[in-house]
C-alpha cells in the first residue's frame, strides 16, 4: 500500500512534490490555515506535521494504539486533533509535541474537525452520530444523527449528512438553516465553499453542488465522471471543487462553467448514472472530443481543460454503432438502428436524412464487423458492414461510393481524415480509399494513417503500441488496463481512447514528429 503524500497544483493538476515518511496508508490530510504546514494521519497509528516548503517532517505524534482516521488543526495553529479506531480523540500541542488531552469517545472516531474560528471547540463523528466537545474533553450537548460533518468558513453553521438527507444548522441556535435530500443514493462527504454560499455533497460516484443562500436550497451543479464511490471532497476556491475516489483518480471541477446537464429529466431526483460510452470522436483542430453514450446523450469536451462545454439528449439509444462531429459549428450525429442510418442535427433536434443500410449477412455470428463514421470534412457517412464500405452524402442522403474490402478486425475499425477512410485489417494492416473525387469511384491508395494503435498478447497481459506507420517506430506503449480500449481515434498528432471504466485517454504526439 502506498504511504506517500502527493502534492498537486490545483491550477494545472500537475504533481509538485511527494512527501515520504509514513509506514502505512495515509488516511487523512489537512493544510494549516496559513498554508505553511500539512498534517497527516496514518494507519501506522501516527500523526505527522510537515513543512510545505521543504517536504520534511517537523514532528511525529505517537500515542494512538490503532489506525488514525482523521486529523484537524485549530484555527490558531496551536493544536492538532486526531481521531482513531482506538475510540479516542487526542489533542496535541504543536509547539511541544505533547498530548494535551485524551477524549474517550467509547466508539471508533471516524472524523474530527476544529471550528474555523474558535480553537476551543471541535466536532467528531462516530458510529452513532456527531458529537460536540471543548478542548478540555467536556461534551457539549446535544448529539446529532449523522456520519459526516463540516463547518462553514464563518464557524456559525455546520452541515450534516445522514443517509439520503443533508442538513445545515446554525451553531448557536441549533436551528435548521437548509435541508435537502438526495434521491436513490446514500450521501457520504459534504463541505462548504469558502464563501459559505454553496454546499458540496458526494453520493456514490457523483458530486452535487447546492446553493443554500435563498429561502429554499436548490441544485446548481451535478458532476459525473468518477467510476467508483467518492472518498473526499474539498473546495479549492468558491468556483472550483476537487474530488477523490476509490477509482484512484482525483478530479478538478469548475463550478459555473459546465452547464446543467439536460439529461436530468426528473426534477425530484438528483442521482444521475454515467451511461456506458458508445462512441468517441476526436476533432483536434477544434480542440474538442465528442462522446455519445448508451442513453443517447452526446457531450462535447474541451481537450485542453477537460471541461464539458455542452451536452445534448438524442434518440440514439438502441444503437451500438454511431458517430458525432462538429460541422461548421453544427453538431451532427449519425447512428444505425433497424436497418437504417439516421442523420441527426442536434441544433435543430430533428432528423436530416434517413438512409437504408446494407443488411449484415453475418448478423448471427459472434464477431460482427461493423463501424460507422462521419468523414473528416463532414460531407459523408461511411458504413462498414459485410465486407464493404458504403458512403452517403449527409446533405442529400444519396449513395456516393461503395468499395469491397477483405474481412476486417472484429472491432470498431474505420479511421477517417477528410474524405479518406482506412479499414483496419488483422495483422495491423490497413486498406485506404479516397471518396472525395466527384463523379468517380473511390480511389484506393497505399498510404496509411500517421499513427497506428495495435494490441498484442504477452503471456496473460495485453500490450498496446502506438507506432509511426512511416518509420515503423514505436512512439508509445501502454500496458495493463489502458492497453485494451473499446475504441481509438487518431487525428493529426493526437490519439484518444475510451474504456469500459468510462475513462478517456488523450495522448499528444506532436513532440514526436517535430
Amino acid at each position: 500500500m502506498n504511504s506517500d503524500i502527493i502534492i498537486l497544483d490545483t491550477i494545472t493538476g500537475g504533481q509538485t512534490a511527494v512527501f515520504s515518511g509514513h509506514a502505512d496508508r495515509v488516511r487523512s490530510l489537512i493544510f494549516s490555515s496559513d498554508g505553511a504546514s500539512l498534517v497527516s494521519g496514518s494507519y501506522d497509528k501516527t500523526v505527522k506535521l510537515w513543512d510545505i516548503q521543504t517536504g520534511g517532517v517537523v514532528k511525529t505524534f505517537s500515542g494512538h494504539i490503532h489506525q488514525v482516521q482523521s486529523v484537524s488543526i485549530s484555527a490558531d495553529c496551536t493544536m492538532i486533533a486526531s481521531g482513531s479506531k482506538d475510540k479516542t480523540i487526542r489533542l496535541w500541542d504543536i509547539q511541544t509535541g505533547e498530548c494535551h488531552h485524551v477524549i474517550e469517545q467509547k466508539e471508533p472516531v471516524w472524523h474530527v474537525c476544529f471550528s474555523p474560528t474558535d480553537p476551543q471547540y471541535l466536532l467528531s463523528v462516530s458510529d452513532h452520530g456527531v458529537w460536540q466537545w471543548d478542548i478540555s474533553g467536556h461534551q457539549v450537548l446535544p448529539r446529532y444523527d449523522g456520519f459526516q460533518v463540516a463547518f462553514s468558513p464563518s464557524g456559525t453553521q455546520f452541515v450534516l449528512s445522514n443517509k439520503t438527507g443533508v442538513t445545515v444548522r446554525n451553531l448557536d441556535s441549533r436551528e435548521i438553516v437548509a435541508e435537502f435530500h438526495m434521491a436513490n443514493s446514500k450521501t457520504s462527504f459534504c463541505c462548504f465553499s469558502p464563501d459559505g454560499r454553496l454546499v458540496a455533497v458526494a453520493a456514490g460516484d457523483t458530486a452535487y453542488i447546492w446553493d443554500i443562500t435563498g429561502s429554499a436550497p436548490h441544485l446548481v451543479e451535478t458532476f459525473i465522471g468518477h467510476t467508483s464511490s467518492i472518498t473526499s471532497l474539498v473546495f479549492s476556491s468558491s468556483s472550483s471543487l476537487i474530488s477523490a475516489s476509490y477509482d484512484r483518480s482525483i478530479k478538478f471541477w469548475q463550478i459555473g462553467v459546465q452547464p446543467t446537464d439536460p439529461v436530468e429529466t426528473d426534477p425530484k431526483s438528483t442521482h444521475l448514472a454515467s451511461a456506458p460510452i458508445k462512441s468517441i470522436t476526436l476533432q483536434a483542430k477544434a480542440g474538442t472530443i465528442i462522446l455519445s453514450d448508451s442513453d443517447g446523450v452526446v457531450r462535447i469536451w474541451d481537450i485542453s481543460t477537460g471541461i464539458c462545454k455542452a451536452s445534448f439528449k438524442t434518440p440514439a439509444k438502441a444503437s451500438n454503432h454511431r458517430d458525432a462531429r462538429l460541422i461548421d459549428g453544427r453538431l451532427i450525429l449519425v447512428w444505425h438502428a433497424d436497418e437504417k442510418i439516421y442523420i441527426w442535427d442536434l441544433e435543430k433536434g430533428e432528423v436530416l436524412q434517413t438512409v437504408d443500410a446494407p443488411r449484415h449477412q453475418y448478423r448471427d455470428q459472434k464477431n460482427q464487423h461493423e463501424d460507422l463514421r462521419i468523414s473528416g470534412d463532414g460531407s459523408k457517412i461511411f458504413y462498414l458492414c459485410s465486407g464493404s464500405i458504403q458512403a452517403w452524402s449527409i446533405q442529400t442522403g444519396e449513395v456516393v461510393g461503395r468499395v469491397q474490402i477483405e474481412v476486417v478486425a472484429p472491432q470498431r475499425s474505420l479511421t477517417v481524415d477528410g474524405t479518406q477512410v482506412w479499414a483496419h485489417r488483422p495483422q495491423s494492416e490497413y486498406q485506404g480509399w479516397d471518396f472525395g473525387i466527384p463523379d468517380s469511384s473511390p480511389i484506393q491508395f497505399p498510404s496509411t494513417p500517421t499513427l497506428h494503435f495495435g494490441s498484442t498478447m504477452v503471456w496473460n497481459n495485453c500490450l498496446s503500441r502506438i507506432e509511426d506507420r512511416i518509420t515503423k517506430k514505436v512512439v508509445f506503449q501502454l500496458s495493463g488496463r489502458f492497453a485494451k480500449p473499446l475504441d481509438v481515434q487518431c487525428n493529426g498528432y493526437y490519439l484518444a481512447a475510451y474504456y469500459t471504466s468510462g475513462e478517456i485517454l488523450i495522448l499528444d504526439f506532436s513532440h514526436v514528429f517535430i
